[in-house]
Order: C-alpha cells, then structure tokens, then sequence
C-alpha cells in the first residue's frame, strides 16, 4: 500500500503514538506533546504544511478532536486521517498507540482534506436531522457507522454535521453512508470502503 517515505509529516499527540506510526509506515511526525497545543508547536505544523504537508492522526475522542480543531482553524489545508475507536482502543483506553499498524494504514490510505465547503450540492442541516444524526436513540450509532464508511471518524452531532460541510461530502456520498450505516445497524456487512461521490 505505502512504498518509500510519506511526503507528509503526520501530527500526532505524543512519543507512543510516533512508535505506532512508525511501525505502520515511514514517515515523520510531529507530537502535540498533548492537548494543550501551544503556540511554538503550531508554528511548527505551519512549517510542516507549507514545506512537506500535514497529516492530522489523533486519537478518536474529547481531546484528540480539540486538537484536531484547533491545528485545522490555524493551518490551513491540512490533511485528515481517523481512526475508529474500536481499532484505537487498548487497555489502557483510546490512542493512535493502541491501533494496529492495518489500521493506521487503512486510515492514511482514505486521508481526507479539510476545506470551506462551497457549491450547491451540500448536505443542508435540515436533511441531516432527517437522517436521524442528531438526537434520537440511534444518532450516535448512525453517526459511528458513517463516520467508518466515509472515512471522517466519530464526532458529536454538531462536529459531525462540521465534518460533513469540510470534507464536502456530497449529497449522494451522504446518501450512500446512510444507507450503509443503516444495513450495518440492522444485522448487514460491515465495509470501510468510501462511497463514490
């Protein structure tokens, strides 16, 4: 899948989450050194994106998509790799250093990039709720399953309707997950392959 070094330097959150990167491919990376993202670090991440490109792996939870958020609103165009939280989930909890070198190639091989959606071809707020992605008993499973099948990970509802507009998933990409998602939900196959937009 991977041959040689990645172009793009990978920003994770700290030394063991380097260690599991480095076992799955070659490429260089960067650390938070956490969730409190300062700013020398993000300097550094400027530097990384402007000469070589970034990658944003963090851990699938709270802090990771902080600073997911907070790297994405000051760089722009970084790149986006997700891990679920089922393959990010160890024993000692949820971290890129619990995933299996499988799993961060799968992610880094569905990268995703992050821009200001524009055109007419969005999913609006109103078909979201129609989705049944925000509140409702099966809200968050629906938006777990999605987020697997589109590549853009888990977030709460509002973070998952931002997702949706960044990574301009088009209408008939949304469709498609949706469908997928509710097959999963009913007992069908599970698959992390992307629809066609």
């Amino acid at each position: 899948m991977f041959t040689g070094k990645l172009k793009e330097i990978i920003v994770v959150e700290g030394k063991n989450d380097t260690a599991a990167v480095r076992r799955a491919v070659s490429a260089d990376t960067l650390e938070t050194g956490g969730d409190a993202v300062d700013e020398t670090v993000l300097a550094a991440i400027k530097q990384a994106q402007d000469r070589r490109g970034v990658i944003i792996m963090t851990d699938p939870d709270g802090a990771g998509e902080r600073i997911r958020r907070i790297i994405s609103q000051r760089v722009e165009g970084c790149k986006h790799a997700f891990l679920t939280r089922e393959e990010a989930t160890g024993k000692d909890g949820i971290g890129v250093e619990h995933a299996s070198p499988e799993a961060i190639r799968r992610a880094l091989s569905e990268v995703r990039c992050g821009t200001e959606s524009e055109g007419n071809d969005e999913v609006t707020w109103g078909e979201y709720l129609d989705a049944g992605l925000a509140g409702g008993v099966r809200a968050r499973r629906l938006r777990e399953l999605m987020g697997r099948y589109l590549g853009i990970g888990y977030a709460n509802a509002r973070q998952f309707f931002r997702r949706i507009q960044m990574f301009r998933i088009t209408r008939s990409e949304f469709r498609q997950a949706l469908i997928q998602a509710e097959k999963e939900e009913q007992g069908g196959t599970t698959t992390h392959h992307r629809p066609n937009p």
